[in-house]
């Protein structure tokens, strides 16, 4: 009888995911059962193959790690997400928690401490990497939403956020229209709102915000 666990890998970045699936795979305990590359093919992959852990990249395209949590773990209540990201601050961490997330693992761990995150998040257990500051740690486990003051980042709506990601991205206003299922008309004011609650105004300035914000890759 096969008792292999079953992983889903998404992740962008091709070298990294084959990377994952070629350690994943040296290893008898598990078998990689699928790859995406955005958060929309996460969701979808993850509905239609029901595998045991997602490991799963916080900055995709299309719709980041964040917001396709939320939609794991609705449709998907039983498979473990293991976020394997760049970003270390609580402002990603708190808000990754609070969606779903079972485990937590920095891109600069080793493969040590991923094989021992992927086992924990597997027995049922919530994992942190040793990457992550022990302020972060301590303000999750009081159950603070958030360490630090409101940010203008806090204000934006998810629907803000989606507009901020897809200008990142390229997107024009009758594009994002298009894509949200909204109006052109609306899609500008999700525009001017953000732009006024960050009080950034252009598109190069706004794409340079989303990346810091993990929203899209450098």
């Amino acid at each position: 009888m096969d008792n292999k666990r079953r992983v889903f890998i998404a992740e962008d970045h091709t070298i990294l995911r084959a990377g994952l699936r070629a350690l994943l795979s040296s290893h008898p305990d598990y078998e990689v059962i699928g790859e995406a590359e955005n958060g929309i093919e996460a969701i979808r992959g993850v509905a239609c193959k029901t595998p045991d852990l997602i490991i799963l990249d916080l900055s995709m395209p299309r719709m980041n790690g964040l917001e396709a949590i939320a939609d794991i773990k609705k449709n998907s209540p039983k498979t473990k997400i293991l976020v394997l990201t760049i970003h270390k601050t609580d402002e990603y961490i708190l808000p990754v928690l609070k969606a779903g997330a079972d485990g937590y693992m920095l891109k600069y761990d080793t493969q040590i401490e991923l094989m021992t995150a992927i086992r924990s998040v597997l027995d049922g257990k919530q994992y942190l990497s040793p990457g992550v500051s022990k302020q972060v740690v301590e303000g999750y486990l009081e159950g603070n939403k958030s360490i630090k003051g409101k940010s203008s980042w806090d204000t934006l709506t998810k629907r803000e956020r989606e507009v901020l990601k897809l200008i990142a991205e390229g997107y024009k206003s009758r594009e994002i229209a298009d894509y949200l299922c909204i109006s052109e008309n609306t899609a500008e004011k999700h525009r001017a709102n953000l732009m006024g609650k960050l009080d950034i105004h252009s598109v190069s300035a706004l794409t340079a915000y989303a990346v810091s914000k993990g929203l899209v890759a450098e």
